[in-house]
């Protein structure tokens, strides 16, 4: 098995091989882009949270990488995968993929609206670390953060 082919599998196995860019797809979904200073080939996948409380977890963070508007959400780029063993808050949705639905009708930032640039990174690293990401969040949430425990044997 190539090594190529083997670096797939995990993908596959979650339905993370889709075509790239920010087209939007039926039902208003979009790729998230990233600007072309922070693109890296490498694939990523987004937490969201309303701008109000996106607010609040930026003045949390000791680092932060790409952070995009779009559909009225603030969305932090951060490493494929990073929903596994992390319960994410009700305010944070996650999109595999940086795949993301428009706004709702009537507002600002819909589906067809391209989405906006809120923070670049310094070092151009396009990652917000997953697991500050989620402190933060859950501290603006009211939450502790929350992980799978695992069993332990006697």
């Amino acid at each position: 098995m190539t090594h190529a082919f083997a670096g797939a599998l995990p993908g596959l196995a979650r339905g993370r091989l889709r075509q790239r860019g920010s087209r939007p797809e039926p039902g208003g979904r979009r790729r998230l882009a990233l600007p072309s200073p922070l693109r890296t080939g490498r694939d990523y996948d987004a937490v969201g949270l309303a701008e109000r409380d996106g607010r609040r977890v930026m003045e949390l963070l000791p680092r932060a990488g790409c952070v995009l508007a779009h559909g009225g959400r603030w969305w932090w780029i951060v490493p494929p995968q990073s929903d596994v063993g992390v319960e994410w808050p009700p305010i944070a949705l996650y999109a595999v993929g940086g795949m993301v639905s428009g706004g709702s009708e009537g507002r600002a930032g819909g589906a067809d609206e391209e989405p906006r640039l809120v923070h670049a990174p310094d070092d151009r690293e396009p990652y917000t670390h997953p697991l500050l990401l989620h402190i933060a969040v859950c501290a603006v949430a009211g939450v502790a953060p929350a992980w799978p425990r695992e069993e332990r044997r006697p």
